[in-house]
């Protein structure tokens, strides 16, 4: 028979542990005391949403407002119309920016040339250090109508009759945002995919080809089911995310002919909130892309951990 531990074992082997791995713990101090700082700390500033904030006035001297903001934020037309644009390119983003760099992984594990690979590997990545102003700057002259790369070889072509202004109209413009983020991170993000390759049992590869079967049967069920843990883990914090796709894309290739295509939420924070210093009601705009951010992290951690019995928490 199996003697049942005391209460207290469980506790006693905790503190036993920390004592153990105490230079561990203090290793940790300095990052926790940075998260705390950076991260729940600007928590407070969140009364300003319930608040007519004004900053020459102390804390206790502010008029507070209730919910006034955030119904004046779901009241405001644009509101839907930038929810639209965010979801639309979060979306775009979370199905392109998620599977071409895993595709990008296998094809490039299956390269034999080692050197080739390597080459490949770093070209790949190297857009991911360059910044987004320069990114913008070389999208929109490739995308110019003089002189522009595409327009001259789509009507070298006879694709096209005349040059298209791509950076003009909008229906091109969540394109053109998806496709420069998928240039610019997709060779960063391999980089963790093919360190979940490296991590598969070769043996499993050579049991394979003993059996008889090629790249595509090996790929499919050896180097795919092999990195399902970090897919999904990797796919949960993408979906936490969706909402939050920042400003920094849409402001640099966006222009007042496409505002109603490239604005979204960060963007309309900005633009309503510092820029008019109405600080409260940009307030109010980060609380619900964090709320919405954090009930999407738990829908999608809920639904992968029935579904594939894979979960972050």
């Amino acid at each position: 028979m199996n003697e049942k531990k005391p209460a207290g074992s469980k506790n006693k082997g905790f503190w036993f542990r920390m004592v153990q791995q105490k230079y561990l713990y203090f290793m940790t101090i300095p990052f926790v005391i940075w998260v705390f700082v950076f991260s729940y700390l600007p928590i407070w500033g969140w009364t300003m949403a319930f608040q007519k904030f004004r900053p020459a006035r102390s804390f206790w001297d502010q008029d507070w407002v209730g919910f006034k903001h955030f119904v004046d934020l779901f009241n405001d037309d644009r509101f839907y119309l930038v929810m639209r644009n965010t979801l639309a390119m979060s979306f775009m983003s979370l199905i392109a920016g998620f599977t071409i760099p895993i595709l990008f992984a296998v094809l490039l594990n299956e390269l034999r040339n080692q050197v080739f690979k390597r080459f490949v590997q770093t070209i790949s990545y190297l857009p991911h250090f360059v910044s987004w102003v320069v990114v913008a700057g070389i999208v929109t002259k490739m995308l110019s109508i003089d002189g522009g790369v595409i327009n001259d070889m789509l009507v070298g072509l006879h694709i096209i009759d005349k040059p298209i202004v791509f950076m003009g109209e909008g229906k091109y413009f969540w394109t053109i945002v998806t496709s420069s983020d998928v240039w610019k991170e997709m060779g960063w993000n391999t980089i963790i995919y093919l360190a979940a390759i490296t991590g598969i049992d070769p043996e499993q590869y050579e049991a394979a080809r003993v059996d008889g079967a090629g790249r595509w049967r090996q790929i499919w069920h050896i180097t795919l089911p092999g990195i399902r843990t970090t897919i999904s883990v990797l796919l949960i914090m993408s979906i936490g995310h969706l909402i939050q796709i920042g400003f920094e894309k849409q402001f640099l290739l966006g222009n007042p002919r496409v505002i109603d295509y490239s604005e979204v939420l960060d963007l309309y924070a900005l633009n309503n909130g510092l820029a008019l210093n109405r600080f409260s009601f940009g307030t109010a705009i980060s609380i619900f892309n964090s709320v919405v951010s954090v009930i999407l992290l738990f829908v999608a951690n809920s639904i992968f951990k029935r579904v594939t019995k894979e979960s972050i928490m």
